[in-house]
């Protein structure tokens, strides 16, 4: 049997992926509601709306987006390393609600550019609690944040065998966390 949680699960599943692979205009109700197998009926009892699915979607991003703030400060080898190592598109639950975020920002849907901001906010808190200096912060998220940009315009829905910790990106990370290590001194 299906639970309510599960329902609501594959409606946002299935509104990010309309998002993500045909754009905020292809993701209307009927659309969600087939992507998701389920009846517009059962779409309207868990989002009441376009609007509504659109709040839960960002809910969703919030949610990801705290969960990874405390990876990020629990981190083993650091919140930079962590932060850095993790600023690439691997398809995530997290990376797909970035992007589906990033879809309706582009919309009018300026909750969206408030979620994202806010996101961004939490990590840059984090980093800024690790290093001290809010100026090296803002530097390091902007790092962070151009490394994901790159990832994402070079492979915006990685293919199964995707893997961003290969040997090569390793190496790569390693020297970019060098130069950082750097601004830490």
């Amino acid at each position: 049997m299906t639970t309510p949680s599960s329902t609501r699960d594959r409606l946002l599943d299935a509104f990010e992926a309309i998002l993500i692979e045909q754009g905020e205009k292809a993701a209307t109700l009927d659309a969600v509601a087939a992507r998701a197998g389920v009846s517009k009926g059962g779409l309207l009892y868990h989002f009441g709306s376009k609007d509504a699915l659109v709040d839960g979607q960002l809910a969703r991003l919030g949610e990801l987006a705290t969960a990874d703030v405390e990876r990020i400060r629990t981190a083993p080898a650091g919140a930079v390393d962590y932060l850095i190592r993790t600023s690439v598109n691997a398809g995530t639950p997290l990376d797909r609600a970035i992007i589906a975020a990033a879809c309706l920002a582009q919309g009018a849907h300026p909750s969206a550019n408030e979620a994202i901001g806010a996101m961004r906010q939490q990590w840059l808190a984090v980093i800024e609690e690790a290093v001290g200096d809010p100026d090296v912060a803002e530097a390091i998220l902007l790092v962070s944040d151009g490394l994901y940009y790159n990832s994402a315009l070079e492979n915006p829905m990685p293919s199964a065998g995707f893997d961003p910790r290969s040997a090569e990106s390793t190496q790569q990370m390693d020297r970019l966390l060098a130069v950082i290590a750097k601004l830490l001194k």
